[in-house]
Parts: structure tokens; C-alpha cells; sequence
């Protein structure tokens, strides 16, 4: 029986240093780094994030990057598989954030996952890796960093959302900031695609767009830092009308912002190595001053 006893003390001391393995590094004794693939956060399949958490995090000191894709909010356009080529950047452009890639429900003809499906999932994701600091070992100090669609969904969270978290700061990559005058001026994007998305036209459904443009959710309380990067010849995002209308607002607002405008340069397709050099130089150094 004491034989029997000491072989199940020595075999449950064996499981606990096994899974304290896992956790720390055999050296140091620091919490290792872990990467989380296809975490879940909702019940839907596009509901899932993949967590790559950094070496010697803590709750009171472990910053965090939410990357959200674009994609047009719709099906067949976008994942987050797309932003995913980001990640190792950020990490060794912040090696000590804890980095979160969401996937968020894609509408699809014709009225599947209407607005404001996505803004309400990024909601959600945001309020899971909020609900999961203690688990995750991560701080309350947020990062937005989204691209196109997902800079537009990131902006919405940031401006309109202060509870569980406050957004700290947000990386916008040629998002749309002014959904009715995305109607009204779609270059590209046909009128009608904004309509199945939107569930009808600015006069039929003023309600809606106006909710989900981010650029009506300036002002000095509830706007964060946002560094925004757009192509001067973007045919889908208007230069103008949306990037530099949200940047002039924030400007009034007095809130802390950077816009950076690379002529001649579209939708992110035509961005070459050195123009996404200097805009994640300038992301670096915004980010190091805004979200210290």
C-alpha cells in the first residue's frame, strides 16, 4: 500500500511539473510563450480568434493587439488567414503585446449577416479577451489594428464602446469612416452591395447608418489615438471623404492622431515593402508614444 502510494505522489508530482512545463520556460521559471489557434468566442465558426501570447507576461504589465480583417464585411472576401501575414511583424515590432486575430460573422446574399452582425461580433471578441486577462496573463491596455473593413469595425469599438475597456489606441489601414457617404460616393464599390449589407439605403434605414460610421463617434470623451494609413489613389476607400474627413475631426476634437497619405498608392494590392516599412515605422513609434 505505501509502495501503491509514493507511485501515485511521484506520478501526480510528474503531471504537475509537466504541466508547469508548458507554462514556464526551464530555465528562468517566466511564463512561456504560447500560441492559441481557433479559440472560440462565439458559436458560429467565424467566431474564433488565434492567440499568440509573449514569454514573460503579466496581468499588470502585458499590453494587447487585436487584429481585425477586412474583406468588404463579406463572405468569400475576407478572414482573418488575411491578416495573419502581420503577425510575426508585430511581434517583433512589440515583443512584449500579447497578440489576438479575430474573425467576426461575414454577411452573404442576400440578407445573411446583415449590419451590424460584425460590429456586434468584434463586441463580443473584444469583451472575451477583456473577460480573459486573468487566464491569458494580459493587462486592460488595448490596440485596435485593423485593415480596411476591420479598421472601420476597429474604429466603431474604439469610439463608441468604453465598457469593459477602454480602447487605448487605434491603427487604421484605409478604413471606411462614413458609411452614408460610402453610399453616396462608392467609386468602386457598387451602391447596391451597400444596401443588401446596410438592410436598405441611407433614407430608408438612417437609423443604421449612422450608427455605423465612426467618424459621428468623434469627440475629446469617447475617441482614442488613431494613426491612419491611406493611398492617396484608393479606389474602394476615398482619401478625402473618408481618411481625411475623420482626421479633420478628430483634429477639432483636440484627440491625438496621425494621418499618413502615401500618393499614388490604392487599396493596400499596390503597397510595396517599403511603403508597409515606413507604415509600420510610424505605427512603432505612435503606438510606443500613445500606449506607453
Amino acid at each position: 500500500m505505501l509502495i501503491r502510494n509514493v507511485v501515485l505522489v511521484v506520478f501526480g508530482s510528474l503531471i504537475l511539473a509537466a504541466c508547469a512545463k508548458q507554462n514556464t520556460d526551464n530555465n528562468s521559471g517566466v511564463v512561456a510563450a504560447s500560441t492559441i489557434l481557433n479559440v472560440a468566442y462565439g458559436t458560429n465558426s467565424l467566431q474564433q480568434m488565434d492567440v499568440y501570447l509573449p514569454a514573460g507576461r503579466s496581468s499588470g504589465s502585458t499590453k494587447v493587439i487585436i487584429m481585425i480583417h477586412g474583406g468588404a464585411w463579406s463572405a468569400g472576401l475576407g478572414t482573418r488567414a488575411d491578416i495573419a501575414q502581420y503577425v510575426d511583424t508585430l511581434k517583433r515590432r512589440f515583443p512584449g503585446y500579447a497578440i489576438f486575430n479575430i474573425g467576426y460573422r461575414l454577411f452573404s446574399l442576400p440578407n445573411t449577416n446583415t449590419f451590424p452582425t460584425q460590429e456586434l461580433d468584434v463586441k463580443s471578441a473584444v469583451e472575451f479577451v477583456y473577460n480573459k486577462r486573468s487566464d491569458y496573463l494580459i493587462s486592460d491596455k488595448f490596440v485596435l489594428f485593423g485593415v480596411s473593413a476591420g479598421a472601420h469595425l476597429s474604429l466603431l469599438q474604439a469610439y463608441k464602446n468604453s465598457v469593459p475597456v477602454k480602447v487605448k489606441t487605434v491603427v487604421d489601414f484605409f478604413g471606411p469612416t462614413d458609411i452614408n457617404d460610402l453610399y453616396n460616393n462608392p467609386g468602386v464599390i457598387p451602391p447596391l452591395n451597400i444596401i443588401a449589407i446596410m438592410n436598405g439605403t441611407p433614407t430608408s434605414n438612417p437609423t443604421l447608418y449612422q450608427q455605423s460610421s465612426p467618424i459621428n463617434f468623434v469627440n475629446a470623451a469617447t475617441a482614442c489615438p488613431t494613426i491612419i494609413l491611406q493611398g492617396s489613389a484608393d479606389p474602394l476607400v476615398n482619401a478625402v471623404r473618408q481618411s481625411a474627413a475623420l482626421n479633420d475631426k478628430l483634429q477639432i476634437a483636440g484627440v491625438p492622431r496621425e494621418y499618413v497619405l502615401y500618393t499614388g498608392k490604392g487599396h493596400g494590392d499596390d503597397w510595396d515593402s517599403a511603403t508597409f516599412f515606413d507604415a509600420f515605422n510610424r505605427i512603432e513609434a505612435f503606438l510606443r508614444f500613445h500606449n506607453p
